[in-house]
């Protein structure tokens, strides 16, 4: 049975009528983002991205998939930007 948070969190978000960007507006406004979980990081949120797609493309060169997956993992946390917290 859905929460009461996550049935108001698709109300609000579940048209996707709020804004609308593609994967790389996002990965860069990311950038934007001091990530409560590792707030001494010195280089930008979208790097990480990178770096674990890059990683998982190295593990397994086969699943172009996966190597995407490893790239967007992160996006969610661009909500922190619009009041929800991290």
């Amino acid at each position: 049975i859905p929460s009461a948070a996550c049935c108001s969190q698709h109300a609000q978000y579940g048209s996707c009528s709020l804004r609308t960007m593609s994967a790389m507006e996002a990965l860069e406004l990311l950038d934007q983002l001091v990530d409560e979980s590792d707030p001494d990081v010195d280089f930008p949120n979208s790097y990480h991205g990178y770096q674990t797609a890059e990683g998982i493309r190295r593990a397994h060169p086969d699943k172009d998939w996966f190597h995407l997956v490893g790239l967007l993992h992160d996006l969610g946390k661009v909500l922190a930007l619009f009041g929800e917290p991290q």
